[in-house]
């Protein structure tokens, strides 16, 4: 388990796409009483809502780590990061990065990190000894997000389902697969971060047996139609062996968030893609759901969205921020179901 003292500054820094400052928006979503502010560089960067303060500031309030909130394309540290990074050091805060560039790696960083006394944490790497994945059969239930495209809602779904089983009484944990979530949950391993023939073998350390009654439900990573990321997320599908799956998809994106010459696949398309894959890993697996990001809709165009999509799927479709969850943990409550694959996946086939 991660040791990352709270509370927390979220750096936002001069990032003005929502999409790319995923990270400030998890901890703030789910895990808002450990943020006490947000330290932005320009008036038109991304809001959090939070009282904005220097780094200064934040650590006379009593802040103990700044966290960076961004989680750009190729996960870099922006070069002119450093100075405010350095200054947050001086003030007496600790550093928590998802990033792939590493922190310790930045000599201005480490140097005064270790001369200060502070701690550096990494979090997108590990030094677990990771296993190749064996493809054995484990004991319990595991559930997985998956998606269209990446940053849409996988961890939100994912996390509000494992609360969500919680509050009903069932047995669930939520298995963080990347930055954010290992912030939020405290452990996991950042699955992007593994070299790829040991994806699956950390996905199946991640969700090992369990109880036959027991939910892992496994933040999905990548979408299997990106050009970019779809190994990690092949990774992840063979090594969780999935029972179920949910898709998660934001109906108004039409083209893959920072890829704008890839067209955005449909529900019907990505579903028709992971299905056969994950039956390769568990040829039970079958899809339960259907999450829609609809933070961006009028609330009748939301739930008109909703409804059709359920009508066209035949599945529970929900919103975890809008309309919560309740409708696919009743499924999972009952799981599985005696109409199990056929009925429900032939309307998409």
């Amino acid at each position: 388990m991660l040791t990352i003292k709270k509370p927390f500054l979220l750096l936002i820094g001069d990032m003005t796409n929502p999409r790319n400052a995923k990270t400030a928006f998890g901890l703030r979503d789910w895990a808002r009483e450990d943020c006490i502010s947000q330290l932005v560089f320009s008036e038109d960067a991304v809001d959090l809502g939070l009282p904005r303060m220097t780094v200064e500031q934040a650590a006379q309030e009593g802040a103990k780590t700044a966290v960076i909130g961004i989680a750009p394309q190729g996960g870099v540290l922006p070069a002119h990061w450093v100075p405010v990074l350095q200054a947050a050091l001086r003030a007496g805060l600790d550093i928590a990065s998802g990033l792939h560039s590493r922190l310790k790696d930045i000599p201005e960083i480490a140097e005064l990190a270790a001369t200060l006394g502070r701690t550096l944490h990494d979090v997108r790497h590990n030094t677990l000894s990771l296993p190749v994945g064996n493809g054995k059969p484990r004991s319990g239930l595991r559930l997985l997000t998956v998606g269209t495209d990446c940053a849409l809602g996988k961890k939100y779904t994912a996390m509000a389902i494992a609360r969500g089983m919680k509050a009903r009484g069932l047995k669930a944990d939520f298995r963080a697969t990347g930055q954010t979530g290992i912030l939020i949950a405290g452990g996991g391993i950042a699955v992007d971060a593994v070299v790829g023939d040991f994806i699956s073998g950390a996905a199946e350390m991640l969700s090992p047996g369990n109880d036959p009654d027991h939910w892992d439900v496994i933040e999905g990573q990548g979408a299997i139609l990106h050009p970019a990321y779809a190994p990690v997320t092949l990774g992840l599908l063979y090594g969780s062996q999935p029972d179920a799956l949910v898709l998660c998809d934001d109906p108004l994106r039409e083209r893959l968030n920072d890829f704008p010459h890839v067209r955005c696949p449909t529900v019907s398309e990505a579903m028709n893609a992971y299905l056969p894959l994950a039956r390769a890993a568990n040829p039970a697996a079958r899809f339960v759901g259907i999450s829609l990001n609809t933070s961006a809709m009028p609330e009748s165009e939301a739930f008109e969205t909703l409804l059709r999509t359920e009508e066209e799927t035949g599945l529970a479709c929900f919103d975890p921020m809008r309309t919560g969850v309740e409708t696919v943990v009743d499924v999972l409550a009952d799981f599985p179901r005696a109409d199990a694959a056929e009925g429900k996946e032939l309307k998409i086939q």
